[in-house]
């Protein structure tokens, strides 16, 4: 049966246009401009849309990073459309089938005969994982060699050795790189093996889903008959019981069909504030590894390593061990320093030097040497309070919990350089709109009422030195 011919009208361009100025406020100007600016519009075909880029590569790209919110957009401006189709390259509307990727909710994995659709679960595999954090890109050293080795030792092994294998550290030290190279490898040696990883996050927003749409039997499915699942980011559900108990089922539902498991969070099991004794005890069965910052000599040879991979940009040697040296709060951010400075150079066309770095990352490197964490922040303001930790991640809504919580984001927004989600995250698993409500709530007091402001800058103060 053919495929119903494309349409174009006024209607869907303007659409189109919408979804193309709500994507470019997201995301940034640089990365529209790289990304999505070369993405068009073929048409409409039935109730999908069909869009183009020119490779393979910025397919992969707008699949792994925005493909879902897309698809999103789409569905908020023509309520009649269930699909998008990405296709590559200028040729003629009829593509072969490698070139077309379906953007599905809930990864489009099962076929109207309730059969598996090995292609599409392919693409959704493919969508969800970055296909440069593998093992063969992953430094090791000695503060992750551990981590490394459990994260190695379970993508080989043709059975279950632990379960689950909990991966915990903080932010940008490592835990989704070695999560998501366990996928490729499992995937790679056993092509047929379902691997399904996804954040915390997302697993909520799908429980929800299901309940909201009365599915919660497909929900089961999906993830009960994986032969790996992988979880990122578990502490996002501290505090959501609903979800920890639908978690719980779905956990112990496959370890007792002995499939792998896989957790990472940013501390370990045991310190999981939020999270119900029995899940806590649940995750801590199998092998815990942590993954400490990393030191100087992994830092210098994480740049090495990038810098390695530019043969086209020259960055010498002092350069790299200055970054190793100033920037020592997170793996991520000191790939986004050398990213940064190896643009420069493309760019401009100039060679990198050390004044040149030091001029290029002045604010990186003066925030840098004023470096505060969120748990800091937390501790010192529940001393000053006379409070738990724990209360800085409960549910607790009394004033004399709720007020130091508020201050300890708003400070928290002030001293680092976190988002308003991944500040969320770390007070229980909070919504960003919570942690903007605190930050707003504290500028407001500290106007009207001078103690008050004088306590809290007391606080930055004592933070700050």
């Amino acid at each position: 049966m053919a495929s119903d011919p494309l349409k174009l009208d006024t209607d869907v361009e303007d659409q189109w246009k919408r979804v193309r100025g709500r994507l470019r406020a997201e995301l940034g100007e640089a990365a529209f401009k790289t990304w999505l600016r070369p993405l068009s519009l073929d048409g409409v075909s039935g109730s999908e849309v069909v869009m183009r880029v020119p490779s393979g590569n910025m397919k992969d790209w707008v699949m792994s990073r925005c493909g879902e919110r897309l698809h999103d957009l789409w569905c908020g401006e023509n309520d009649s459309l269930t699909g998008i189709t990405i296709k590559v390259g200028k040729t003629e509307r009829r593509q072969a089938r490698r070139e077309v990727t379906p953007i599905k909710r809930d990864l489009g994995m099962v076929r109207h005969d309730g059969g598996a659709d090995p292609a599409a679960e392919a693409d959704a595999f493919a969508a969800s994982l970055d296909p440069r954090f593998t093992f063969e890109n992953f430094v090791v050293g000695k503060t992750n060699e551990f981590a490394h080795a459990a994260a190695q030792r379970v993508a080989d092994a043709d059975s279950v050795t632990f379960n689950p294998l909990f991966l915990y550290g903080g932010v940008g030290l490592g835990k989704t790189h070695l999560m998501h190279a366990i996928a490729w490898h499992v995937r790679s040696r056993k092509p047929g093996r379902r691997v399904l990883y996804m954040s915390a996050e997302k697993f909520m927003y799908k429980f929800i889903r299901a309940l909201r749409y009365k599915d919660t039997m497909a929900f089961k499915d999906q993830f009960r008959s994986v032969d790996v699942l992988m979880i990122d980011d578990i502490q996002f559900i501290a505090g959501k019981d609903s979800t920890q108990e639908e978690f719980f089922h779905t956990f112990n539902a496959l370890v007792d069909q002995n499939r792998q498991v896989v957790i990472s969070g940013d501390r370990s099991p045991s310190d999981l504030d939020g999270m119900e004794e029995r899940l806590r005890s649940r995750l801590g069965w199998g092998l815990v590894a942590d993954i400490h910052p990393a030191d100087y000599e992994l830092r210098l040879g994480i740049l090495q390593t990038k810098a390695g991979q530019f043969p086209d940009v020259v960055v010498p040697q002092r350069v790299l061990e200055f970054l190793a040296h100033k920037i020592t709060s997170n793996v991520r951010e000191l790939e986004g320093a050398l990213n940064r400075v190896l643009a420069h150079a493309q760019l401009v066309g100039r060679p990198v030097s050390l004044d040149s770095a030091q001029e290029l990352l002045r604010d990186l490197l003066r925030a840098q040497d004023r470096r505060v964490t969120i748990e800091e922040i937390q501790k010192k303001v529940a001393e000053h309070f006379n409070i738990r930790m724990a209360d800085m991640v409960s549910a607790r809504k009394q004033r004399a919990i709720a007020r130091p919580r508020q201050i300890a984001m708003y400070l928290a927004k002030r001293l680092t350089s976190r988002s308003l989600p991944e500040i969320g995250r770390k007070f229980g698993g909070r919504d960003h709109t919570t942690v903007m409500h605190g930050v707003k709530k504290v500028e407001e007091l500290m106007a009207g009422d001078p103690a008050f402001a004088e306590d809290v800058e007391l606080l930055e103060r004592m933070l700050e030195t």
